[in-house]
């Protein structure tokens, strides 16, 4: 079923409330890669419920697959790839809170042969307090639903990054067993886990959730200039270039530039860029 342009940007979905508490906030940063080191105690607060702290980018997966906002979009899933993410902290995530979430549809541009580019943003809010906590935007790429009529421009533009040398290098490793830890935290989808499934897909074997990249590098960005501290972070912007496989090491170049971070990351082991255009803004 061919998108239908209008009744896309109508669709929304608002008054979703769910619930997290501390266990939820120590399993993404496990998932991310916080902890390897039970002895280092800049990240403890992440992984133990004394004096606890949350990751900025876990806003990623509060009320994970609560929302049905594209359920009727007729686009198919099956080609559909995650192409941008974007984070605004307007506030730093609580440890823990009972929150209301709304979602909608921003834009749908028509590519049409390659495909059709989906913007959708996520408001999420602290239900006792009433003040808003972060803005989630995504851009997802239907690779097979352009030619539809609608718009060609308008899309997000990627941030750019500097021509000079980067400032900053993180590495981080990841567990050959990240994708089973990081799906516990809301994304069960089967290419990240089932050998089979990936193979159908076209991979070799299982990729890592591009969403646990994205917090990967996050995490790299609160270690290198952050002094662990989240609260510094108030915006995080990333576009998805290729996947990485579980067990391999993410590198991540960082420029500073006063209150913007631009970075990008590379897997280790092949050379290849997985995150690229990447804006951290930083608290001033």
């Amino acid at each position: 079923m061919p998108i239908n342009y209008e009744e896309l940007m109508q669709a929304k979905s608002v008054g979703n409330t769910t619930s997290y508490g501390d266990r939820e906030t120590m399993l993404y940063a496990l998932g991310i890669g916080f902890g390897r080191d039970p002895l280092n105690a800049k990240e403890l607060p992440f992984v133990y419920e004394n004096d606890l702290k949350a990751v900025p980018t876990m806003a990623t997966v509060v009320g994970w697959g609560r929302s049905s906002t594209l359920a009727k979009s007729g686009i198919n899933y099956m080609l559909v790839v995650h192409g941008e993410q974007r984070l605004a902290m307007h506030k730093p995530l609580p440890a823990y809170a009972d929150v209301v979430f709304d979602e909608r549809v921003t834009g749908v541009f028509d590519k049409g042969e390659k495909g059709a580019i989906i913007v959708t943003e996520r408001e999420i809010t602290d239900q006792k307090s009433g003040q808003k906590l972060c803005t989630l935007s995504a851009t997802i790429f239907a690779r097979g639903d352009g030619g539809f009529g609608g718009p060609k421009e308008g899309a997000p533009v990627p941030h750019p990054l500097p021509e000079r040398a980067p400032d900053l290098v993180h590495e981080a490793d990841t567990r050959a067993d990240q994708a089973f830890l990081y799906a516990l935290s809301g994304d069960r989808n089967p290419l990240h886990r089932d050998p089979n499934f990936a193979k159908m897909a076209g991979f070799p074997r299982p990729i890592l959730h591009g969403l646990c990249t994205y917090g990967t590098a996050c995490r790299s960005v609160l270690t290198s200039l952050c002094d662990y501290d989240p609260a510094k972070i108030t915006g995080f912007d990333v576009r998805f270039s290729a996947p990485v496989f579980p067990g391999e090491t993410i590198v991540t170049e960082m420029w500073a530039d006063g209150p913007v971070v631009s970075f990008r990351s590379k897997v280790k082991e092949r050379d290849v860029v997985c995150l690229n255009n990447g804006k951290c803004t930083l608290a001033a």
